[in-house]
């Protein structure tokens, strides 16, 4: 009963972990940029997009397919460092271990 008891308590501090690692990366900024850093795109660390910023330069109403690819390559580019943020993050609640799956966030 003692050893039941003592894994509800760390399940209960590892949930209280958890929520805290979400709470850090709903307030990270991560950047992504494409085109030399002409686009870039910010998103939080859970990878949801919060700016976009575009230089001039590559506002070319003749070509906005150029435009569109830069915009997804700087969007996918700062996605990709908040996946990595997220898993350094949860890897340190999990102790280091690889865990077989991901966390929802």
């Amino acid at each position: 009963m003692r050893d039941i008891m003592k894994l509800v308590q760390q399940a209960q501090e590892m949930q209280g972990h958890l929520k805290r690692i979400q709470d850090e990366l709903r307030e990270m900024t991560l950047t992504g940029t494409a085109g030399g850093g002409m686009v870039t795109a910010e998103v939080n660390g859970q990878g949801q997009l919060k700016r976009v910023k575009l230089d001039a330069s590559v506002v070319n109403p003749a070509d906005t397919e150029m435009l569109e690819d830069l915009i997804t390559v700087a969007v996918v580019d700062a996605q990709r460092k908040a996946e990595e943020q997220a898993q350094e993050q949860t890897s340190k609640l999990a102790g280091g271990m690889n865990l077989p799956f991901k966390l929802p966030f």
